[in-house]
């Protein structure tokens, strides 16, 4: 049976009868509606005056009609070809379920009669509507059609705009790329490219020219997600025009460049690093999101375990020494060191960072940026902050031996450093600041901590589910708990299967594991030695140190994250890594023979 509203509903009068509102609100709301042309349910919501979920409820009871929460729902991906994009956006609605006589479509507005009738005509089936949230349809329309027809109308237009020789099929760059009017088609590629990104958590875009297509690729959650384009010929011109945005050389094709450029969407406004590198098919680009709105300045939110966190704020307020954090690129150095530096910044304190580049601006701290090509290195600028009185001082990466050095006798004479290194854990750490050429007595005195960190992900909560682990992986969580006493009988752990919020990864969102090694006396003592595994024995001793991997185990113990992650972290660590305090290695310490996991792989 086809629906059809009640052509005479009047909203404001149903509102009133039921008591949601009185009378001298909905006039207020009707004069409002006047100004901004909205339709009087969000003009009531905007004002305060009732809750989209009350809002919802009347509309159904009043209509006969269900509610529905759309993104909760499994959806076959062919039920979104029912309607086009543009005509979800335009009525704010999105299919959800399709078979032989009827579509059921989940809107903002059951009671819009012409919008229903244009969609009955267009889809030419039956409509059974059901009402949901706004904000809920459109990021499921986000999430369904991920701006395909726009990228390809928007790229089909610019290649009709710029023109092409067939012969060499070479762009002919004489179209407005400078032009910085939003109508220009590059610029609104541009902009649906961002969009698209922000829509979808993405850390870095990386725009990627091949023989025949273009290669769009976001990185979420660490993972890259790839879309392509077949309009291969207007990469040029996209290519061109982000060089334009961040002054680089659109002249200088054969060698690699690095720039940063401001960007306003829809969404937010963003910050972004790009850098360029010449290949065969043409320039492949790769930008990086900074999101000062999405930094978390606060070390309480950036998730490191509670235990940690307190002995974490202790080291930071020391008035001397140096504090390293370590990990690879992506693991969240940049978001720990500058949380530190805001929870440290105050009137009173100089803090002056040397960085490559300055990611992020933080009010107050005198940021220098590095810039080896014309001698601002990390070593000259170090040795220039400590000429102009700083208290705290942060070094970008220690990366040298003349660098180590400097940043070693700067925490030794009565300043608090904070530095990164490229290592694989906190154990490694001092031993890899010895082998650049760093005298072993410099770094056992100077050292106070080294805070090594990943970014594991965590299983998405729309399809989260129970899971029990083969003996096989029991093996290795035993193995990787090292004989503390944990109950894995309590453990909860869970999997998920993947759903459209994940987009069928499983995962959504990332966590830290951490793992906090504090120089103690007998640590500065081994180190002092040269007694390197001997360091490494002196650290497991230790009863407040835990590793990355029995980090992570806890997390999979509360479900957080999969056993897969935790298996994942443990394979990309190295054997030294494992050695225990009696000496034995995690490869050695169990009589099981079990096949070491593949990192994500059970």
């Amino acid at each position: 049976m086809e629906f059809k509203p009640k052509k005479k509903i009047r909203l404001g009068d149903l509102l009133v009868a039921e008591g949601y509102i009185s009378e001298q609100q909905l006039k207020l709301a009707l004069k409002e509606q006047v100004a901004n042309g909205k339709k009087i349910g969000q003009t009531l919501i905007e004002l305060g005056f009732i809750e989209e979920e009350q809002l919802m409820q009347v509309q159904a009871t009043q209509l006969g009609l269900s509610v529905c929460e759309p993104l909760t729902l499994e959806i076959a991906p062919h039920v979104f070809k029912v309607i086009n994009e543009s005509m979800a956006r335009r009525f704010k609605v999105v299919p959800i379920a399709d078979d032989e006589t009827q579509v059921c479509l989940a809107m903002t507005d059951p009671t819009d009669i012409f919008a229903l009738d244009e969609l009955q005509t267009h889809i030419g089936k039956l409509i059974k509507p059901m009402i949901a949230r706004e904000s809920e349809i459109m990021e499921l329309i986000d999430k369904a059609y991920k701006n395909e027809e726009a990228f390809s109308s928007i790229a089909d237009e610019l290649s009709h705009e710029l023109g092409f020789e067939e012969q060499h099929d070479e762009l002919q760059l004489d179209g407005d790329l400078d032009d910085d009017s939003s109508d220009a088609p590059v610029v609104r590629l541009i902009q649906s490219i961002f969009e698209d990104a922000l829509t979808r958590r993405a850390s870095d875009i990386h725009i990627e020219p091949d023989e025949s297509l273009i290669r769009i690729r976001f990185r979420v959650d660490g993972i890259l997600h790839e879309k392509i384009m077949k309009e291969k010929r207007v990469a040029p011109a996209l290519v061109m025009r982000l060089k334009i945005m961040a002054s680089l050389d659109i002249s200088e094709k054969r060698k690699p460049q690095d720039g940063r450029f401001p960007i306003q969407t829809k969404i937010k406004n963003v910050d972004v690093r790009i850098s360029t590198l010449p290949t065969q098919f043409g320039e492949s680009v790769v930008m990086r999101i900074l999101d000062q709105s999405a930094l978390k300045l606060d070390l309480a939110d950036i998730g490191m375990p509670p235990n940690i966190l307190r002995r974490f704020e202790l080291l930071i307020h020391r008035p001397h020494g140096i504090i390293l954090v370590t990990g690879p690129t992506g693991s969240g150095k940049t978001t720990t060191l500058y949380s530190a530096l805001s929870q440290l910044n105050a009137p009173g304190v100089k803090i002056i960072t040397a960085e490559d580049p300055v990611e992020y601006r933080l009010p107050r701290v005198q940021q220098c940026q590095v810039n080896e090509k014309i001698g601002l290195t990390f070593t000259s600028v170090l040795r220039s902050a400590l000429r102009q009185d700083p208290d705290i001082v942060l070094v970008g990466e220690i990366r040298d031996q003349a660098t180590s050095e400097i940043a070693l006798k700067a925490a030794m004479t009565g300043h608090l450093v904070l530095s990164t290194l490229h290592t694989n854990d906190a154990i490694s750490s001092a031993v890899r600041l010895v082998d650049m050429g760093a005298p072993a007595y410099l770094v056992s005195a100077s050292v106070n901590a080294v805070l090594a960190q990943r970014l594991v992900r965590r299983n998405c909560e729309k399809c989260i589910e129970d899971y029990t682990p083969s003996e096989e992986e029991m093996a290795w969580i035993v193995a990787i708990t090292d004989g503390r006493d944990i109950d894995l009988e309590q453990a909860n752990f869970k999997k998920a299967p993947g759903c459209r919020q994940c987009n069928n990864s499983g995962y959504f969102g990332r966590i830290g594991a951490y793992e906090l090694l504090e120089m103690t006396k007998p640590l500065q003592d081994k180190l002092r030695a040269g007694d390197m595994a001997g360091f490494a024995r002196e650290a497991y001793r230790n009863p407040e140190y835990e590793t990355l991997a029995m980090c992570a185990l806890r997390y999979a113990l509360k479900g957080i994250i999969s056993v897969q992650e935790v298996f994942g972290l443990a394979s990309s660590l190295d054997d030294e890594h494992l050695i225990r305090a009696d000496g034995s290695t995690n490869n050695s310490n169990t009589d099981q023979h079990v096949d070491k996991p593949q990192a994500g792989v059970a």
